[in-house]
């Protein structure tokens, strides 16, 4: 055999060979060196030798491939550099070795001896070594796992905590820089002494505290929202730990990493501008830091100073603390004595304090919890341990109240013992000092209103007068500095454009002003919305709904092509719309009904723009004024999203907001929104389930009557729903094809039926149950199996339709007009 055949015959059998490999394997007889890596099935991690940053030097880690090529997971010798490019990954009966010339660097040290050992990646992104003998990918026969020594991120699937049974210490640990993966000074673990909590570490010290978990996340921590990843924390016999996992039929990527210098942020992969974006940082602020203010006191970060002590406590070191130094804590004023009465002072909306100490029963209620307080001489407070469904469970406190936060919200309730004269007298001191105030305000309001009543009135005239061209004229200059994607229009071509607002070219008037076609000289069409003098919206909308609609672009949305703020004028340009709204094709029976295809297209165009709006845009907008008549369609019948005046703009990771100003429309407002000032998404989805709903009935929400009883049009789709009879709600001449009736056999309409049960899912009372827009555009897109729908909020409101004149008025092209209103809210 000649040499060439040697060689083809060696290329043959190492080619076989390699092809034979796994991509996701490494066995015995095989190695990785620097150069070479291993891909998970899926492909969506890699494992291999890497230099972080401007390093040089080289580690064994692993990273995501599909998705953010290189941002490292996990890392193997962290704290044992290689200072060349011939590192070697082998496989033994031991688990997995890292060497270079002969030298051990890095190893998975497993006690257990293997008969076919391998190594593999699994789509998880966990690196596992088991025995080939046994089955693939099943935990129980794993031999040892990256996942059980995290680095400095956390990945779904992954768990944050101790197992009890074999001392295993599941804890993160930062880099010390972006260049430097070797453990840095801070550290995330459980303590699983008393109640368990989670403490990030600095060194060996406590730093900060997230309190204990009370079933929903950890007490004082923000509530996250559910829809993105599901949060879950185990503590029984044999473990302790934190874990979380996407939502199901989600694609979210999401990480939690400590950077180095201790900031917990959590991460999600935003695919449409494919970089990392930050959902939540847990940032270190006074009250953080654990311990700042010593024992029995409460820091909140928003007083000054930041600490003060609680009822019935005193400064023990009162010196120290004029000098800013809380560390010393307070004390009782009045010891407790067992031999007489005790009682509790309520403290709501707190971080519950340190619970190393603590006693707790998971099976008791709040009522018996706080009997069992009064019996224990040395129990010094109780709590809910968990605060789901009404809260259960017992938490009791035996020592001192270290590390209570103040919160607004996201807290809990927490009752601190304390001896009747002290709880008789905060009741007489703060019922003496509301008294007081009270007689002191009315005085000082009688005083003032005789002396300076008239010069007031005139005085503040002028200054609301100088500070509305002021605040004005700061804002629309604001508009001109910006480097919007549209023009400002000159006021000259907006006048020759409508024939200076002629009459002939009114196409309607709405809350915010009347609306114009005009035409500009190179033949194009426009509309031209111009703010009234008398308009119930001001600059304020005006200026949100530029700053809203000029950075978004999607066919389902109303273009803006211009502004004009000459002249004291408020002016915005569009695209025209041939076909004017919405309502003037579902609620005018004078005009041709579309038919079901046009409709159902419809629908589906509004549900993708309100899609683009709520996660597909640069900025998360809710539009709260969604209804017909801000509903245009173009020539083809198209919808596009109108009017965002009243539209929000949520930051970061802001999911809902509260409000004192209700801005909308009565018949598509949220109850949440419309009752308590609360708006998110769900405010939305409500909105468009109630348009849903109008477009397959003909009818109007609030104006819907029935011969038969006195619900409202959700209250009547409702009604139907669940008695199965549907001919009373759908609208047979809209629903009337080309060439024959739509059936509710038909498949258009079984269609129409499945709309209505969308419409009904997003009515739901509680916005929990309600879905967000990528799921109803699923719902839509599929014949995917749909759920119950539960009961509808606001199903039994009604105007009748003789009161339709208080919300009409005949110069405006809708009767469903956006209101204002300020609202009481507890």
């Amino acid at each position: 055999m000649d040499a060439t055949a040697i060689i083809l015959l060696c290329s043959t059998l190492l080619s076989t060979l390699i092809n034979s490999i796994a991509v996701d394997t490494i066995r015995a007889n095989q190695t990785i060196t620097d150069g070479e890596t291993i891909t998970s099935a899926r492909g969506d991690f890699q494992l291999g030798f890497f230099s972080p940053g401007s390093s040089t030097n080289r580690y064994l880690g692993i990273w995501y491939k599909k998705i953010s090529n290189g941002t490292v997971l996990w890392v193997a010798n962290r704290d044992s550099p290689i200072k060349n490019n011939l590192g070697v990954v082998r496989v033994t009966e031991k688990g997995i070795t890292l060497q270079t010339v002969d030298v051990t660097i890095w190893s998975s040290n497993v006690s257990k001896t293997m008969k076919n050992p391998i190594a593999q990646l699994l789509d998880s992104g966990n690196l596992v070594v088991r025995d080939d003998d046994h089955k693939k990918n099943n935990a129980k026969y794993f031999i040892w796992q990256s996942f059980d020594y995290p680095g400095d991120t956390l990945i779904a699937g992954m768990k944050a905590g101790i197992d009890l049974v074999t001392g295993l210490d599941r804890y993160y640990t930062s880099w010390k820089s972006a260049d430097d993966p070797s453990t840095g000074i801070f550290s995330g673990r459980i303590d699983p002494n008393g109640f368990p909590q989670f403490f990030r570490l600095k060194g060996s010290a406590r730093w900060t505290r997230t309190g204990p978990w009370n079933g929903r996340q950890f007490s004082g921590s923000p509530k996250l929202n559910p829809n993105v990843y599901t949060q879950k924390f185990i503590f029984n016999e044999k473990e302790i730990y934190y874990m979380f996992d996407p939502v199901k039929n989600t694609s979210a990527n999401v990480r939690i990493t400590i950077t180095p210098n201790g900031d917990m942020k959590h991460l999600i992969w935003n695919y449409h501008k494919q970089i990392w974006t930050t959902y939540f940082t847990e940032m270190v602020s006074d009250c953080d830091i654990y311990g700042l203010c010593g024992a029995n006191d409460i820091c909140n970060i928003n007083s000054t100073p930041r600490c003060e002590c609680l009822k019935g406590f005193v400064p023990k070191y009162p010196e120290k603390w004029t000098e800013v130094d809380w560390s010393g804590g307070c004390v009782r004023k009045t010891e407790l004595d067992c031999r007489t009465e005790v009682g509790f002072v309520k403290y709501s909306g707190v971080k519950l304090p340190d619970t190393r100490l603590s006693k707790y029963d998971m099976k008791i209620s709040l009522e018996e919890c706080g009997r069992l307080c009064l019996k224990n001489c040395n129990c010094t407070a109780y709590a809910n341990a968990d605060i789901r469904n009404g809260g259960s469970g017992c938490i009791l406190w035996f020592n001192d109240l270290i590390d209570i936060k103040g919160y607004t919200a996201d807290g809990q309730d927490i009752y601190v013992r304390m001896p009747a004269s002290e709880l008789v007298d905060s009741l007489r001191f703060r019922a003496k000092k509301r008294v007081w105030i009270i007689l002191i305000s009315l005085l000082l309001a009688v005083v003032i209103a005789l002396i300076f009543m008239l010069a007031l009135r005139k005085r503040k005239q002028k200054e609301e007068d100088n500070m509305k061209l002021s605040s004005e004229t700061v804002a629309l200059n604001k508009i001109e500095s910006e480097d919007w994607e549209f023009l400002l229009i000159d006021f000259k071509r907006i006048v020759k454009a409508t024939d200076n607002f002629s009459q002939d070219n009114k196409l309607g008037e709405g809350g915010f002003g009347p609306v114009y076609k005009g035409m500009l000289n190179d033949g194009k069409e426009i509309a031209v919305k111009r703010l009234s003098k008398n308009s119930g919206q001001g600059v304020d909308e005006f200026i949100n709904e530029v700053s809203c609609i000029a950075k978004l672009q999607h066919r389902n949305l109303v273009t803006l092509l211009g502004c004009c703020i000459e002249k004291g004028e408020r002016i915005l340009i569009y695209e025209y719309m041939a076909n004017k709204s919405l309502d003037s094709f579902i609620f005018d029976q004078s005009r041709n009904s579309m038919d079901w295809p046009k409709l159902y297209n419809i629908i589906n165009g509004i549900a993708r723009g309100l899609l683009y709006l709520h996660q597909d845009s640069k900025l998360r907008i809710i539009h709260r004024d969604l209804k017909a008549s801000n509903i245009l369609l173009d020539h083809e019948m198209n919808p596009k999203i109108s009017d965002f005046g009243m539209a929000r703009i949520f930051e970061g990771s802001q999911t809902e907001a509260n409000t004192a100003r209700i801005v909308g429309t009565y018949g598509y407002m949220s109850p949440e929104y419309a009752i308590d000032g609360v708006f998110s998404v769900k405010s939305d989805v409500y909105s468009f389930g109630v348009l849903i709903l109008e477009m397959v009935s003909g009818k109007k929400n609030r104006l819907f009557s029935h011969p038969d009883h006195c619900l409202n049009l959700l209250g009547h789709a409702w009604k139907c729903y669940n008695e199965g009879k549907f001919s009373g709600l759908i609208d047979e001449v809209s629903l009337e094809s080309r060439n024959d009736e739509v059936s509710l056999e038909s498949r258009n309409g079984i269609k129409v039926l499945r709309v209505i049960q969308i419409g009904l899912l997003c009515v739901q009372e509680d916005p929990v149950d309600r879905p967000v827009m990528s799921e109803v555009v699923l719902m839509l897109s599929s014949n995917m199996k749909l759920p119950h729908p539960k009961k509808p909020g606001f199903f039994v409101e009604r105007i009748l339709p003789e009161k339709e004149h208080l919300l009409c008025n005949n110069k405006f092209s809708s009767c469903n007009q956006t209101i204002t209103a300020v609202l009481p809210r507890e």
